[in-house]
């Protein structure tokens, strides 16, 4: 079996410059604080597309991720917390992409499954709807929505065995489940790492088969 604990340093390195990268959370929920550190303090790669819920508030390391200047594009849905973010998109500093949540969320989910879209009537008559396809469908008009995809999804958990299997609790779950999906390499941040058969396949919350990567930042299990 391969071994996936790695360093949060170690696991940041397998981001380029151009990459798009997903983090996930709600805000400081379910939010991998250290793996976004980590990246903030390699300096190692510009020019990153970010795919998150939110840019966070300015308490959190993705906030300093956005102020560093290496991201120059944001796919998100609520940015009301990070003031920079607000200012980057009235700038056009970088590109800022807004989303209704289902809608980012369902995007994410469309990306891991390999779909071509989504079809949606949340926007419609909206500004939401601007250079989007619109389709009639049964007399109903919707709106066609691009999947999402990214080289790196950085995640969080409360648990992980030693194949990867992820136990992420309430609400948590967010962004983080739907985020391990759609992106080529999977970094799970996580509490608690135990032994193989130690956690309940009914309370698996992700696959290993899914995760490439596991960063401890809480207890073992010996």
């Amino acid at each position: 079996m391969i071994n996936k604990l790695i360093s949060a340093e170690d696991a940041v390195k397998r981001v380029k410059d151009g990459d798009t990268v997903m983090v996930g959370g709600f805000l400081a929920g379910g939010h991998p604080e250290e793996l976004v550190r980590a990246l903030v303090e390699t300096q190692s790669a510009g020019q990153l597309s970010l795919i998150s819920n939110d840019t966070g508030t300015p308490e959190l390391s993705i906030y300093k991720l956005v102020k560093s200047g290496r991201v120059k594009r944001i796919y998100a849905s609520y940015i009301g917390s990070n003031p920079e973010t607000g200012r980057l998109l009235m700038t056009k500093e970088a590109e800022v992409n807004l989303y209704p949540q289902g809608t980012l969320a369902e995007k994410i989910r469309a990306g891991g499954a390999g779909l071509g879209g989504v079809l949606t009537p949340v926007g419609v008559g909206t500004i939401v709807e601007e250079g989007k396809r619109k389709l009639d469908i049964e007399g109903r008009d919707y709106l066609l929505e691009l999947p999402l995809h990214a080289d790196v999804a950085l995640i969080r958990a409360h648990k992980a065995d030693e194949a990867g299997n992820l136990v992420i609790d309430g609400s948590s779950r967010n962004f983080n489940f739907v985020m391990a999906m759609a992106a080529d390499y999977v970094v799970a941040e996580v509490d608690d790492y135990v032994k193989l058969g130690e956690i309940d396949p009914n309370h698996v919350n992700v696959p290993g088969i899914l995760i490439d990567a596991i960063v401890k930042v809480g207890n073992t299990h010996e």
